[in-house]
């Protein structure tokens, strides 16, 4: 079904992004159903030389769909089925369900789950190709880790679609694709259709054990800080004490519960005081959940003179699942940056997050979220999927939101200026060393491909794949080797040597 301009379904269509800094105007939006009617837009759009990209949840944070460069949208939204495959022994899911559809369907026939993401609007798509991360992933590691195959609608030499199914089976001459589909983003080998998922070891079992086990229900905990009475001493101590844990923390036996440090800018406006909050969760049944979070809130308040409010909720799996619905509302528009850490921040760098959090208000609310990472995660062979960051303590995402058009160049020079500080000491972003391993491509940032904000020599290509990059490439070459599937951060063809 092919929607264009004067259909009055194109505003719906074309606003369906997360960031409403950008809204493209593609001469058509075409709603599939089926990997069939995929393969002819992509011929149409090959024989036409049309520029054409792949939509699936439209939470993307950059423009690497709302392009004004791209022709023609697929839509694979509609394309939404959860089902056992009793032929692949897996859980079968559409490219185009969401998050919240794929815990409620999998949770309430079989009781599993995969280890994904919070918010339950987002695509699966894009999500698990990207790598996969969220609250269960301590204890059960990346969504991919749990992917067995992956459908996807690719584009040969001559320039004809046709439909690949790829498995991580060792024999399979498809494997490669499969892989690439492991971390390596959305986007840039082929339209996916449906993804199969079953952990490792499982093949033969029912499907009520073919994945984790989703937990009967969340315990979580948030600990605030008020701004009003936090002093940089009681700040520096807070973010040192988390890090200390974290690093502490992160190996195969430690405990697997979830956190996000939200270390929010102290004002949005003049007036308002906001707040550091700790949030944190675990497994209800599991032993001791109680005392493993209370044991953690108390390491990260350690020697901390403001007094924290706690608050405690226990709640079924789907309704704490659900519970992290969010609407950008007043803050539609958003700029975003991202970092793998390898060890806590230094008291210089905190010191820096500090005076740029509590600095001069421009009209947006700047947020750094420190997550907990490691554990099962961390189990992982580096190469064994594209998703290569497997020793991290922590992962930052460094974010601003606001709405006023008028103050989008503000707001980005913001975020852009904290990162480039934090990060000062190499080029102004996270490079793979002892301390960073750089970057999420599920947070996507265009910035990391401009030398004018990434100076230290290291290609946002490594930030994101590190020495997996190359072996992205030929999967490339083999599978889009006329680029069709294309974007600002896709992975390139490589290099022809004369």
């Amino acid at each position: 079904m092919s929607v264009g301009p004067a259909d009055p379904r194109y505003a719906d269509l074309v606003n369906r992004g997360y960031n409403r800094r950008f809204v493209g105007q593609p001469e058509s939006v075409r709603i599939v159903h089926t990997a069939a009617q995929i393969a002819a837009v992509l011929n149409e759009a090959v024989a036409t030389g049309k520029r054409v990209v792949v939509r699936s949840g439209g939470h993307c944070f950059e423009s690497l769909v709302d392009d004004p460069a791209v022709q023609i949208i697929i839509d694979v939204s509609e394309m939404r089925a959860v089902y056992y495959d009793a032929v692949r022994q897996a859980i079968a899911v559409q490219s185009g369900a969401t998050l919240g559809q794929v815990y409620r369907t999998m949770f309430l026939n079989w009781g599993v789950t995969i280890p994904g993401g919070i918010c339950p609007e987002v695509g699966v798509g894009g999500h698990v190709a990207g790598g996969g991360y969220g609250p269960l992933s301590r204890r059960y590691g990346l969504v991919v880790d749990h992917l067995y195959a992956v459908e996807v609608v690719t584009v040969d030499a001559t320039g004809q679609a046709r439909t690949v199914v790829a498995t991580s089976d060792p024999g399979d001459p498809n494997r490669e694709l499969w892989w690439a589909h492991t971390g390596g983003g959305g986007g840039s080998f082929g339209v996916v259709t449906r993804y199969w998922f079953r952990s490792p070891g499982a093949a033969g079992r029912p499907p009520q054990q073919l994945l984790p086990a989703a937990p009967a229900a969340m315990l979580s905990k948030t600990v605030t800080w008020s701004w009003a009475q936090l002093s940089e001493a009681d700040f520096t101590r807070l973010v040192r004490n988390h890090g200390a844990w974290n690093a502490g923390n992160a190996g195969s036996t430690a405990p697997s519960l979830h956190s996000g440090l939200h270390l929010n800018q102290r004002a949005v406006q003049p007036g308002f005081t906001t707040s550091i909050e700790l949030d944190v969760q675990i497994d209800a049944n599991l032993p001791n959940a109680e005392g493993i979070l209370d044991g953690y809130i108390a390491a990260v308040g350690a020697g901390v003179t403001t007094p924290p409010t706690i608050t405690r909720t226990v709640q079924p799996f789907l309704k704490f699942v659900f519970s992290y619905e969010t609407d950008t509302g007043e803050y539609g528009r958003i700029k975003n940056k991202s970092a793998y850490l390898r060890a806590p921040w230094t008291d210089a760098q905190i010191a820096t997050v500090y005076q740029h959090l509590t600095g001069p208000l421009v009209g947006g609310l700047l947020s750094i979220l420190l997550y907990s990472y490691g554990v099962k995660i961390n189990t992982v062979p580096s190469a064994a999927t594209a998703s290569p960051q497997r020793d991290s303590i922590m992962k930052a995402w460094y974010s601003v939101f606001w709405a006023d058009p008028n103050l989008d160049a503000l707001n980005v020079s913001q975020i852009r200026a904290v990162y480039h500080d934090v990060h000062a000491a190499t080029g102004g972003v996270p490079v793979p060393d002892a301390r960073t391993d750089g970057c999420y491509i599920n947070y996507p940032d265009l910035d990391l491909a401009d030398p004018a904000w990434n100076t230290s020599g290291v290609s946002a290509a490594e930030l994101y794949y590190r020495g997996g990059y190359p072996r992205l490439q030929a999967v490339k070459a083999r599978w889009d080797p006329r680029n069709v599937l294309r974007h600002g951060l896709s992975v390139a063809l490589p290099t022809r040597r004369s």
